[in-house]
């Protein structure tokens, strides 16, 4: 990730830091060629989903190192199997600013078209489909059940409880997603099977904007034709490249707003004045907010990447999910840690007195 500037949220407002950029630092882009190895993914018309997508991602890649600030990193490069969790492993130990995994579908109709999805609830039951068997590659992996949490890729509960981490990418992976999905229906006149949401556990292993893209239908005779062609799956790329330069230009321009936020320096500095911190009285209340969304979902440990104990508070239309409760502003420290570990980069404490939030900053000193 380019320069990192961390902040303490205390609204509704998240900012990543997948969306801050230095002028001196690369733009990483993490590409993500589907299935491989043992799984040869869909295999529509005697096509090969594995071998199409690496070749697309490849070219993509090409298109994207002509500009001098953006790296690309390559889930693999050959025909080998990569866990979904080391796929998103890599682009977080990366820091990269962006995830793009690129697929193939299929379908028992002559079905046929792009589309592109974010992680998100699946808003119907064909989006439900297409992630159950993106996903189910993770029953090919060692320990699958203790790596995911008990993750079940048949379950619509388990896949609700996906989307909380993304959410907070969600609008800027829409962006990019809907210019994606212009360029492929616009040049390339492919049917628009437009910009949706749904489960992907590859996906959900991220921590930056991130898409999923479906080129198009290898059952389909005319379909799997093109995208098995030398010049289909460079045409496919150039247009993907297109609007992944685009969102970097357009991210370079962006400026961050910091209306009710402060930094981590601020804090730190008011932290300072005392030399020592004693423990805050019983009637302070310290939480880890780990995540704020309009979705109702169980507090369950499998929804929140292992994480006992999530407590779920409604406020106004939001759900706001706390963890580590406690009294012991030390011990909050070390529940943050624990969250951060887990992947919820954004969290943060928060203090409540009587029932009431208030300011942590005050609180402390």
């Amino acid at each position: 990730m380019l320069q990192v500037v961390l902040f303490f949220v205390f609204s509704f407002i998240f900012l990543t830091p997948s969306n801050l950029t230095s002028q001196n630092e690369k733009f990483i882009v993490v590409l993500d060629a589907g299935h491989g190895g043992k799984d040869p993914g869909n295999i529509g018309n005697g096509y090969r989903e594995k071998n199409i997508v690496l070749k697309v991602v490849k070219e993509i890649g090409k298109e994207l190192i002509k500009i001098d600030d953006i790296q690309v990193i390559y889930t693999r490069e050959s025909d080998v199997l990569i866990d979904l969790w080391k796929r998103g492993e890599m682009a977080n130990k990366a820091k990269a600013n962006l995830f793009v995994s690129v697929h193939c579908d299929a379908h028992t109709t002559n079905a046929y078209g792009a589309g592109t999805f974010v992680l998100g609830l699946h808003a119907n039951k064909r989006n439900f489909e297409v992630a159950k068997r993106e996903n189910a590659v993770i029953s090919l992996e060692e320990n699958f059940k203790e790596r995911y949490n008990n993750f079940d890729p048949n379950s619509e509960e388990s896949v609700l409880g996906l989307t909380l981490m993304q959410e907070e990418n969600l609008d800027k992976s829409f962006s990019l997603a809907a210019d994606i999905q212009k360029n492929l229906i616009k040049s390339l006149k492919r049917r628009d099977r437009g910009v949706k949401q749904a489960g992907f556990v590859v996906l959900h292993q991220t921590y930056m904007p991130s898409v999923l893209i479906e080129l198009g239908f290898l059952t389909n005779k005319n379909e799997g034709k093109f995208l098995n062609s030398k010049n289909g799956q460079q045409k496919m790329a150039k247009e993907i490249a297109k609007s992944i330069i685009k969102y970097y230009n357009q991210l370079k321009l962006n400026t961050v707003k910091t209306d009710d936020v402060v930094t981590v320096d601020v804090v730190k500095k008011n932290l300072e004045k005392k030399e020592e911190r004693k423990e805050a009285t019983a009637e302070v209340i310290f939480k880890i907010q780990i995540a704020s969304s309009k979705k109702k979902i169980k507090e369950k440990s499998y929804n929140f990447k292992g994480l006992k104990n999530v407590q779920r508070v409604k406020v106004g239309r939001y759900y706001k999910y706390y963890f580590g409760i406690t009294s012991n502003y030390e011990n909050a420290k070390e529940a943050l840690s624990k969250a951060k570990k887990k992947g919820y980069s954004d969290a943060f404490i928060a203090a409540f007195k009587d029932g009431e939030k208030v300011s942590l900053t005050e609180v402390l000193k």
